[in-house]
């Protein structure tokens, strides 16, 4: 079966290894950017008020949000949740992740492109990903990979492979929506003079640099699934039983 094959395996333990050594980093740049106080003497909470106002958005609410690094906008009520961490920390980390996350309701605000793609991609993502691999796996069972083309189970298999295809496009179009982001943030906290340069500018770099790699090793974990489901579907590489 499927799931015994080495390939598969490689992909599993490369992905965790990519998620796990991404996720310790920010963990680890977080608590360390925990400890560098800013001068401006902001909360997280102040740093993301500051930047919407300054962007000219005033139908955007800055909430705690419990959870560590739970930190989200969402476009859905125009809600920017802070960790309490974020909310109410006066550090460089906190400063940097909070304008981060203004950073996407000022790009929702100023319908940044990309973050609109990703928003209209968000159903097709969510059904390809959990019904995705399944729906390729019946495939597989009813002949996909049979050198016969244009088999029933194939056809199954293919519908698989583009619903999980769409959740690949959206860890994709993520990257450059958490980097955008990331580089508002800096730019807005410098201009206005709520981080300084040195220390506290390269702390917020550091741990914004750090969250958006989480996003990369998402997106190569799944291109490469993506890759192994249409193998298996015999979309690559040729057919096979």
């Amino acid at each position: 079966m499927f799931y015994f094959e080495p390939i598969y395996m490689l992909i599993l333990v490369l992905g965790i290894v990519l998620s796990g050594g991404a996720a310790f980093m920010v963990k680890s740049r977080f608590e360390k950017g925990k400890k560098v106080s800013i001068a401006s003497g902001y909360t997280g909470a102040q740093v993301a008020e500051q930047l919407l106002r300054d962007a000219g958005i005033t139908d955007v609410s800055v909430h705690e949000h419990k959870g560590f690094l739970s930190d989200h906008y969402n476009p859905m009520n125009k809600t920017l949740n802070l960790s309490p961490d974020v909310y109410r920390g006066r550090s460089a980390a906190a400063a940097g992740v909070a304008a981060h996350e203004a950073g996407h309701a000022i790009q929702h605000a100023q319908n940044y492109f990309p973050m609109w793609v990703r928003s209209a991609i968000v159903p097709a993502a969510n059904i390809g990903s959990n019904l995705g691999p399944w729906i390729v796996i019946i495939g597989i069972m009813l002949g996909a990979g049979a050198e016969t083309a244009g088999g029933f189970g194939h056809s199954i298999a293919v519908i698989g492979v583009a619903l999980f295809a769409a959740a690949t496009a959206f860890t994709l179009v993520t990257v450059p929506v958490e980097f955008d982001a990331s580089s508002r943030a800096k730019k807005y906290l410098q201009n206005l003079g709520i981080v300084r340069q040195g220390n506290e500018a390269n702390t917020v770099s550091s741990v914004l640099t750090a969250a958006s790699l989480t996003y990369v090793a998402a997106a190569i974990n799944s291109v490469l699934m993506l890759l192994y489901w249409a193998y298996r579907a015999g979309l690559i590489g040729g057919r096979r039983n």
